[in-house]
């Protein structure tokens, strides 16, 4: 994927801390900074409640910014915008939700689920328009226009999701923010989700945020994959270069959790188990974060929040590990 071109989102510093009473707060996104080049899938894995979602959701202005800046095509997106900026907006940034049982209206029927954006900006003529609109979205995820008369309930979580993800293109998006899409899909089903929506990005030229746990499957989507670790950034880098040489031992850890499909290798090889729990992110440790359950932490890790560097050709850590030279010279 060639960084050289202008990236489609530019998010610099970004922080999202929630108040949650007697005096104490959330930081839920904590500093966070990184680029989305225009065609790529950028990967954001991390455990539960490190701030993925809350960094999806804030991107979309679902959420309000705490500090940072988030730019789409060059242009800021936070902080206040007039109705027309919002539309266009929205137009151009759709999310996929990560419960198909959920995001979906029970009541309204498939069609008017799909329609709601091309309702909202007034995008068909007529209600023919509107139906024929809805009848080739269905076809393009893979369903048919049978399906349209009909409500949720009647369908497979993997169609559920497939008509969620309709209804993120019905307004031709550029950038689509997917939010865990697959987790709540039987392992069967995940796989063909993952699929289709490669098949889109190639056919519609989509850029995609896919945010997830599973790292085998963000390895199968993404061009590159940034680590969240209790708010923060840990590792960026392209795929292929997390897997083969993952330099943050956060990073370690996820990866010797994967199981390998040669019985042999997975026997003997060493896993790297994390010890003790995520620590809390509205009293985080001093210094490193994940200090308190790294392997290899010593007291700089602990007086010191490591610097976010480039320590090789885009490959970013911030790790006491990797500080060199160089990198501090970036």
């Amino acid at each position: 994927m060639s960084t050289q071109k202008m990236p489609l989102i530019e998010v610099k510093n970004l922080k999202k801390h929630f108040n949650v009473g007697k005096g104490q707060i959330l930081k839920a996104v904590d500093d966070v900074s990184f680029e989305i080049y225009p065609g790529e899938t950028f990967g954001l894995v991390g455990e539960s409640g490190c701030g993925k979602s809350t960094l999806g959701r804030t991107l979309i202005r679902l959420y309000k910014e705490t500090a940072g800046t988030v730019n789409f095509e060059g242009h800021p997106i936070h902080g206040s915008m007039s109705k027309s900026e919002m539309k266009k907006l929205s137009r151009s940034i759709q999310m996929i939700f990560q419960d198909p049982y959920a995001s979906l209206n029970q009541r309204m029927t498939v069609t008017d689920i799909i329609a709601e954006g091309i309702d909202a900006h007034g995008l068909a003529k007529n209600r023919k328009e509107r139906e024929e609109m809805v009848y080739e979205l269905l076809e393009t995820v893979g369903l048919n226009r049978n399906h349209a008369q009909r409500f949720p309930h009647e369908f497979s979580g993997g169609q559920r999701q497939r008509i969620g993800i309709a209804r993120a293109l019905a307004l031709n998006p550029r950038f689509i923010i997917a939010d865990e899409p697959i987790s709540a899909l039987d392992v069967s089903i995940q796989a063909q989700v993952v699929n289709l929506m490669k098949k889109l990005q190639q056919e519609l030229g989509l850029t995609y945020l896919f945010i997830a746990h599973d790292l085998s499957m963000v390895k199968h989507i993404s061009d590159r994959i940034g680590v969240m670790y209790l708010g923060g950034m840990v590792e960026l880098t392209e795929s292929d270069e997390l897997f083969d040489n993952p330099l943050h031992p956060y990073t370690q850890s996820l990866l010797s959790a994967i199981p390998i499909p040669d019985p042999k290798l997975e026997r003997s090889r060493e896993r790297q188990v994390l010890q003790g729990d995520l620590p809390s992110p509205m009293n985080p440790p001093s210094g490193c974060r994940f200090r308190t359950r790294c392997p290899f932490a010593t007291e700089i890790c602990a007086a010191e929040v490591p610097e976010w560097q480039e320590v090789e050709k885009g490959h970013w850590v911030a790790c006491h590990l990797h500080k060199t030279d160089k990198a501090s010279a970036i």
